[in-house]
């Protein structure tokens, strides 16, 4: 039997944990398109509470995870800077869901990712990705703050461990079962 592929987004703003979360969970090497920040995006990216930050993803993360004898899930991060925007529309075609994936340090950079995907109807969870040293806020602090409705799931999450990033995972193909049943 060859199992059914499930689509998943990892979003969210400019250095967000993205491309840590999918190589966290990846059952395979993650493909990534990293590369180093250059002179170039001085006064482009705003580096403000990510100052260590020296690479950055210029096109998309992939990652694959089984997570049954009938389901694989392949995972596709954004990019998270504003001038690579315009390839979200085709990463997200199919999807059956996204981990809006967000910083407490730069709540501000959360909000084009949600609002991205309110717009085209796709099911997403909020996954607060804990940064060593970042402000800890509640899940309902984080929803009042973001202006997330009651009907999205919020979790905490590292990205970095397997563990915390399945979790979130699990979460999202959850609520999107309840979302758009036919979908898995």
């Amino acid at each position: 039997m060859v199992p059914t592929p499930v689509k998943i987004i990892i979003a969210g703003g400019f250095g967000a944990g993205k491309t840590t979360m999918v190589g966290s969970v990846s059952e395979i090497p993650p493909l990534t398109t990293e590369e180093v920040l250059t002179e170039a995006s001085a006064g482009v990216d705003d580096l403000s509470g990510v100052e260590r930050k020296t690479t950055t993803t210029v096109a998309l993360d992939f990652g694959r995870i089984t997570i049954s004898p009938r389901h694989v899930l392949y995972l596709f991060g954004t990019p998270g800077q504003a001038r690579f925007w315009f390839m979200w529309d085709d990463l997200a075609r199919g999807a059956i869901g996204t981990i809006v994936l967000i910083d407490t340090r730069r709540l501000e950079t959360s909000f084009a990712a949600i609002d991205f995907f309110e717009r085209r109807k796709i099911p997403f969870v909020v996954a607060v990705n804990c940064f060593d040293k970042a402000p800890r806020y509640t899940p309902d602090e984080i929803r009042e703050a973001l202006v997330i409705p009651d009907r999205v799931p919020i979790v905490m999450c590292d990205a970095r461990d397997r563990d915390s990033s399945k979790l979130a995972l699990i979460r999202l193909v959850k609520h999107a079962m309840t979302v758009v049943p036919a979908t898995v």
